[in-house]
């Protein structure tokens, strides 16, 4: 369905069309839209203006670099074609941001901007055949009508490079004069109106006012480079939709829902529960987040962390929706569906990733207005003085000076770092919720984590058991057995100690707070779980055991369980201290505990029994004395303290609470990004401020021979489309990580 037919369409305010590109908060509408026909920053401010004119629409945040708009409005008030409406009236186009049609939205703007390069590259050719003749002929060796018959050849040939290649230039400059704000587009839109108006005139009239020189090459030549500049950018920014594109496509159509009598059926995933059960057979993708039940299996989570190496999963591992099953089926309890997935808050967090202005982005916005209101005003005098010195050469020194100043690169210089970098991080699984992280990542220099679940993994690990005096080896794994059983941490951390335990008890039952219970083959009742209600017995363990295993009211088995240390934390500390910034640990835990993992981490500084409210005294004090704090945590208790920290970042398990808090996600939650992540934010500021010098720089050498008339129109238009690829490329560095 094109943008035209659904912005005319009632259906487009059908809930379940609306379903798979807005989500509802507090009974407003939050909408995401790919646009089309957006060409520098100013078309951004023009749509948000004309959304915002419209009744009903409370926020509309458009992202030129990414071409999506976020659109937060009241249904009640208005309706979704009416908004539609309102985006083409201003001059451009939208479509919901779903894979279909945002694809061939994009596919029919790449297919008609390498039309309109085409046109413009072939047409140069043959106006510079044209030309090539008078700038070679000496003086007196070529007759004044052969003279004028080329360059009526040169006008015809410029017609299409002017009326089709150009169109979009001059679209956007009446767009932005209309709306009163000015961006690129003016200028050069007025540059090469002036360069046709006067190269016309030179042909019909040589002896008038503009003289007897045309410049149809440099015309053509200029919209050539600036369309190729141009079309190498959209070319980027799809690249980024279509990586998005291909995460949202990992779900499968059918999944295969298994229910309590063993009868399985497929289903859209839409219509699967929490707690029903889903097979998935390798080579499968999973379509909701949720627990291993049964089998045994190795995944490819390439989507959580961008690595594809296979990850081993058994019964009590998490698995994720996106996934993909790599060898055996796999018998899935499920825990979240639908908008609740992390797969599902991946792609939210990238769409509002590529959504958001963040200050550094939106200080070059304002600039580049004053900046051109300066061109023009440069231009107009610079045609005035020339004018009186060599009226003959003022035009092009006026075309040269509004070319050469165009702002692509100023506008460009920071957006273009910003997305590479923000992709480079969802590729390692570090997914950005506020663009502003990215600045302020590049200034902390103090680390402080949670413990558990942050410093630690949420699963427990069994660290030593023992035996009762002539109780059998066995009881481990018939404990084992039973704990497979119960969804309780301890529980599953004891099954995952003895996978391969198979004992058959009956009439298993769960008491909470207490532990499980079950009857044997004889008929005797054991109970699993803790040590003063399972029963008696000398503890060896001094104490110690969290878990104990008995029959009959006599304990056989006491367990005890530690936390585990995250993979790969002690280097990702050392990487942080390597690079002379500061670590602490900030927990709730006892101070035993909490020290034991601070030393096995290599933790600087350890503070243990903190509440929620000495977490936030605790930051507050540091900020106090001069520290830029990075919190990384993914508790609901560590939302207050995420939310003051200079930078948050939640492990992908965390609350959600939490999340809502946090600067950013770690999907990955792989500790070892976070010095990897400050090192990119570092880069990319160094990135940003060599776009911005070069864009300077690059002004100020060219203004000064533009303006003394050394710097010819085709020159200029080179110039500055190699300005623009030159920050684009350049930007472009930060998206390998």
């Amino acid at each position: 369905m094109s943008a035209t037919s659904l912005a005319s369409s009632p259906i487009a305010d059908d809930p379940a069309l609306l379903a798979p590109f807005t989500r509802w908060e507090e009974g407003q509408a939050l909408s995401a839209l790919q646009l089309s026909g957006l060409h520098c920053a100013a078309c951004a401010g023009i749509i948000e203006r004309a959304l915002l004119a419209e009744p009903g629409v409370l926020a509309a945040s458009v992202h030129a670099a990414a071409s999506r708009l976020n659109l937060r409005w009241q249904p009640g008030q208005t309706t979704l074609a009416r908004l539609l409406g309102a985006i083409e009236r201003a001059g451009y186009g939208a479509v919901p941001d779903v894979a279909a049609e945002a694809r061939q939205l994009r596919q029919r703007e790449q297919r008609q901007s390498l039309w309109r390069l085409f046109v413009a590259g072939f047409m140069m050719m043959q106006v510079m055949m044209l030309a090539a003749p008078i700038y070679w002929a000496a003086p007196g060796d070529m007759a004044p009508d052969l003279q004028r018959l080329l360059q009526w050849g040169e006008w015809v040939l410029c017609l299409p490079v002017l009326l089709f290649s150009a169109a979009p230039f001059f679209q956007g400059a009446w767009r932005q004069v209309r709306q009163r704000r000015l961006g690129m587009d003016v200028p050069v839109a007025l540059g090469l109106a002036v360069a046709f108006v006067a190269s016309s005139a030179a042909t019909f009239e040589p002896g008038g006012l503009f003289g007897h020189e045309v410049y149809f090459d440099s015309l053509t030549m200029f919209v050539s480079f600036l369309l190729a500049s141009r079309y190498l950018e959209l070319r980027w920014r799809h690249r980024a939709a279509d990586e998005l594109e291909r995460s949202a496509a990992k779900l499968p159509e059918l999944a295969e829902r298994v229910s309590a009598d063993g009868q399985s059926e497929q289903v859209h995933p839409s219509r699967l529960r929490v707690g029903e059960l889903l097979r998935v057979c390798a080579g499968q993708a999973f379509a909701a987040d949720g627990r291993v039940e049964q089998g045994w299996g190795a995944v490819n989570e390439a989507l959580l962390s961008g690595e594809s190496l296979p990850v081993a999963k058994g019964p009590g591992d998490s698995v994720v929706a996106g996934s993909l099953n790599l060898e055996s089926p796999l018998l899935v309890r499920i825990e979240r569906v639908g908008a609740d997935t992390r797969f599902e808050a991946i792609v939210q967090l990238m769409r509002e990733a590529l959504t958001q202005r963040p200050a550094s982005v939106a200080l070059a916005e304002r600039v580049a207005g004053p900046f051109l209101w300066a061109v023009l005003l440069l231009a107009a005098g610079a045609a005035a003085w020339w004018s009186w010195w060599e009226p003959a050469r003022a035009v092009w020194v006026a075309v040269s000076v509004l070319i050469v100043t165009c702002p692509c690169a100023l506008s460009l210089a920071a957006p273009a770092a910003r997305v590479a970098a923000t992709g480079a991080l969802a590729r390692r699984g570090l997914l950005l919720r506020r663009g502003e992280l990215l600045d302020s990542l590049a200034e902390v220099d103090l680390l402080v984590l949670d413990k558990t679940g942050t410093l630690t993994e949420e699963r427990l690990l069994l660290r030593q058991h023992w035996l009762a005096a002539g109780a059998a080896e066995t009881l481990p794994e018939q404990a084992a057995a039973l704990a497979a059983q119960s969804r309780h941490p301890l529980s599953q951390a004891l099954a995952r100690a003895w996978p391969k335990a198979s004992d058959t008890w009956y009439a298993p039952r769960e008491l909470p707070g207490q532990g499980m219970e079950a009857s044997d083959a004889q008929g005797r009742r054991w109970r699993l779980g803790a040590p003063a209600w399972v029963g008696e017995g000398a503890d060896p363990s001094g104490g110690r055991a969290q878990l104990a295993f008995g029959c009959e009211g006599r304990v056989l088995l006491w367990l005890a369980f530690e936390e585990q240390l995250r993979s790969g934390a002690a280097e990702a500390l050392a990487a942080w201290h390597a690079a002379g910034l500061g670590s602490m640990l900030l927990s709730g835990d006892s101070p035993e505990r909490a020290e034991r993992v601070a030393a096995a981490a290599g933790v600087q500084r350890c503070i243990a029994g903190a509440s929620p409210e000495r977490k936030l005294a605790v930051v507050a004090e540091l900020q106090a004395a001069g520290h830029k704090v990075l919190m990384v945590g993914d508790g609901i208790n560590d939302a207050p303290v995420l939310a003051r920290a200079n930078a948050s970042v939640v492990m992908g398990q965390g609350a959600l609470l939490a999340r809502a808090q946090a600067d950013a996600v770690l999907l990955s939650e792989q500790l070892s990004e976070l010095p990897r992540a400050r090192a990119l934010a570092r880069r990319m500021r160094r990135v940003v401020a060599q776009n911005l010098a070069w864009a300077a720089l690059y002004n100020l050498a060219c203004v000064p021979l533009a303006l003394t008339g050394w710097l010819p129109p085709w020159a200029a238009g080179l110039g500055m489309a190699l300005s623009s690829l030159a920050v684009v490329a350049n930007a472009l560095r930060l998206a390998k990580g």
